[in-house]
This record gives C-alpha cells, sequence and structure tokens, in this order.
C-alpha cells in the first residue's frame, strides 16, 4: 500500500466539530494533492471520504498520522488504494448523463425507495447521491409534516429511457407518491418563470361549473367541461357551448364566488417562495378573466391571461370578447412572456390538469401535470398528484431547512 500513490480515505464515526479541518490539515502538511472529497451526516453521524495523491511517494506516512488523527478523534478510518487506471476510468465517467429523480408523498417507506432504486439499477444507472429535501421526521405519527421528499443524483445513460419512465408512472400510481426524472443540466437550477392553469389548478374548482350551478344548468355544463379536459372534444367548440348556456346570469355572481373560492393547498408558500426567489409567475387559463384578476391581485401574479365574458346591463350575454385562451393559446403566451423576460424555454415550468394544457406542459423546461386526469398524466414528463402544489417546490431542487428559514426571516 506504501507504492500506491492514490488513497481513498473513508471516515466515520460520531461528527464532532474540527474533525474534517484537522484531517485535511494532516494531508496539506504532508503536501498531498485532493482528487475528491464528500461528506455526509445522517444523526450526527459522519461518513467523510477523500480521495487524494501522494505529491512526494509518502503515502504510508500520511497514513500513519492519520491513523493517529482518527484514533485521537475516536473515529473509525480505512484506506483503499485506487489504481490509475481505476481512477482514470472514474474521471471518464464524469462526461456521462446525470439526472435527478425526486420522490415525493405524504409519506415515503422503504417499499417505495427500494422499488425505485430497482428500476434504477435494471436501467444501469449508479446512485451517486442521495439527499432528504423535507424535514426531519418525528417518531410521534401525530407530529409529522404532511409529505415526506427524497433527491437521487443518478449518473449514466438508460437503457430505455421510455420504459423507464412508464415504469415509474405505474409504480406512483401503485404505490401512491411522485416521481420525477430530470436530466441535471444548469437550466433546471436556473428556473425563472412559472406558468399556471387556473381552474383545478391554482383553485379546486371549475368556476364554470360553479356559474352554471347558479344559472341552472349545472349538469349540462359540468358534462362538457369533463369532456373537454379529457381532450375528447374540441376546447373551443367546448367553451362556446357552456358559455352560451349562462346567458341571462347576474354579474353579482361572479363576486359572490370570486370571495369564496377554494385555493389549492401549498398555494399560499409556493407564490411567498417563488416571489422570493425571483420568479416571474403567470396565470394562462381557459377560465375568465373576473377570476383571474381576483387571484392575481391576491398573490401578485405578473401575468394573466383568460377569456373575457360579455357583460350587458349588468348580465351575462352568453357570449365572449376577443380570441379563446385555449391550449394553443396557452403555449404561444408562455413563449411570448419568456421572449419578453428574455428566459430560455428551458429555464421555465408549466403547471396544468386539463387535456388543453398539455400544449403549453410539452414546451416548458419542466412541464407539471397536477392532480391530472389520466389522459394527460399519461402524457406529461412529470405529474404531482400526492400532495399540495407546494410540492413543486421539491421538484426545483428546494429543501425545507433553507426555505423555512428564509420565510421566517423574511
Amino acid at each position: 500500500m506504501e507504492n500506491s500513490e492514490i488513497i481513498l480515505l473513508n471516515i466515520n464515526g460520531e461528527d464532532k466539530p474540527g474533525l474534517t479541518a484537522a484531517l485535511t490539515e494532516i494531508l496539506a502538511k504532508h503536501g498531498a494533492f485532493i482528487l475528491d472529497i464528500g461528506q455526509s451526516d445522517i444523526h450526527r453521524n459522519l461518513s467523510l471520504g477523500i480521495l487524494f495523491k501522494s505529491m512526494h511517494n509518502n503515502s504510508g506516512v500520511i497514513m500513519k498520522d492519520l491513523l493517529f488523527k482518527a484514533y485521537e478523534m475516536d473515529v473509525n478510518v480505512r484506506f483503499t488504494p485506487i489504481t490509475e487506471e481505476r481512477y482514470s476510468n472514474w474521471v471518464t465517467m464524469q462526461g456521462k448523463n446525470r439526472y435527478i429523480i425526486t420522490l415525493l408523498g405524504r409519506i415515503l417507506t422503504a417499499k417505495q425507495i427500494a422499488a425505485v432504486s430497482n428500476i434504477i439499477a435494471e436501467q444501469h444507472l449508479n446512485i451517486d447521491n442521495i439527499v432528504r429535501l423535507t424535514g426531519r421526521i418525528p417518531l410521534d405519527e401525530k407530529q409529522r409534516a404532511a409529505k415526506s421528499c427524497v433527491e437521487l443524483s443518478v449518473r449514466g445513460t438508460p437503457i430505455d429511457r421510455q420504459q423507464m419512465q412508464e415504469s415509474f408512472l405505474e409504480l406512483s400510481s401503485d404505490l401512491n407518491f411522485d416521481i420525477s426524472f430530470q436530466q441535471e443540466s444548469m437550466f433546471r437550477r436556473m428556473r425563472r418563470l412559472i406558468c399556471f392553469d387556473m381552474d383545478s389548478t391554482l383553485i379546486q374548482t371549475e368556476v364554470i361549473d360553479e356559474l352554471a350551478v347558479r344559472a341552472g344548468v349545472g349538469d349540462k355544463v359540468k358534462a362538457i367541461t369533463e369532456s373537454a379536459m379529457q381532450g375528447e372534444i374540441d376546447f373551443e367548440e367546448s367553451f362556446r357551448q357552456r358559455v352560451k348556456l349562462l346567458k341571462g346570469l347576474d354579474v353579482s355572481t361572479m363576486r359572490e364566488i370570486a370571495d369564496k373560492l377554494p385555493i389549492t393547498e401549498g398555494l399560499d408558500r409556493l407564490m411567498k417562495v417563488l416571489q422570493k426567489v425571483g420568479f416571474k409567475t403567470a396565470i394562462l387559463s381557459g377560465g375568465f378573466t373576473y377570476f383571474g384578476n381576483h387571484l392575481k391581485e391576491k398573490y401578485g401574479f405578473d401575468y394573466m391571461y383568460a377569456n373575457e365574458l360579455e357583460i350587458k346591463e349588468g348580465k351575462l350575454t352568453g357570449n365572449y370578447v376577443g380570441d379563446v385562451v385555449d391550449g394553443k393559446r396557452k403555449a404561444e403566451l408562455l413563449r411570448l412572456i419568456a421572449q419578453v423576460e428574455k428566459i430560455d424555454l428551458r429555464q421555465t415550468v408549466a403547471v396544468g390538469d386539463g387535456a388543453n394544457d398539455l400544449p403549453m406542459l410539452g414546451i416548458a423546461g419542466l412541464g407539471i401535470a397536477f392532480h391530472a386526469k389520466p389522459k394527460v398524466k399519461q402524457t406529461a414528463d412529470h405529474s404531482l398528484s400526492s400532495v399540495g402544489i407546494d410540492g413543486i417546490l421539491y421538484f426545483l431542487g428546494h429543501k425545507d431547512s433553507m426555505l423555512d428559514n428564509e420565510l421566517l426571516n423574511s
């Protein structure tokens, strides 16, 4: 071992202040060159790895000093010699594709993590790192947070990426949790624009259905809405049919509904964080401007595009003004806003639940089907169904520990 110039040092034991400093000072004293270093801490138990090269053929002396220091600080130490060929192969691996796999649910168990890990192994991918994004878990179930999230960093090229995505989708449905599979890149870490559908996304209702109930045509409009969201009929035609059925409804009804909109779980927290970190936010809705403006004012959205109902003498005429904001228009608006804000499309996020959201989900850097219809969930690359809308923050890589501190200090 003394003739080996490249050594992998592994330290395990109770974490304590000054441990990393003490070990790296020994390496510095002997002129060793650190090739790689990594550290993790689970329940105050440290796991530290340092890959170093002895520059003066003095690896034996270095290891002796490290052993003495490890004994003094009551930690375990292990040395592994690394051949130059093995090191060169490892360096070559750095150029391989890297992906981020996010597991998110109300609760994550060993069963879910094991199932995902097996799929990763079957695709010949290697897990580099695992990080918990949600807060620490108390033993008392009554005190546990409403969500749990783990992020896996993996490396390699999937044998069949489509099959992998399908396996993840099936697994998430069977075990009731969400999985996001994203290619790691600078764009994933630099998202700057997020566009939301409104009805059944930002709010837990379809406003047009609410209006229809008060107009006495609830069942008729709801059936048309459901058919449109499933992608069974053209959105613009369905919209025209539904608006026509609202003829004669008093405008005061819209005020009543707006004041009682059922806000989606997690929206307050999501918007505070997005605004804190500098996101531009937009509502791109096939619903109505009246309700979109209500949410824009309440939460501070930067942009809002929706459909405007025609009103005469305080009543709906059964017609609308301007072009319909359908799926194609939503995608156009996302592109337009990105251009205006000088944002690369790969830095954008789109969130929606219906078939008319698929065009914008498809062109966004990260398209998320939120509590979506089955067809939409199967078509979109990413879906979020097990938690509230603030679950998006974990797909963006945010950690609870950082988010909560920032919000408390804001």
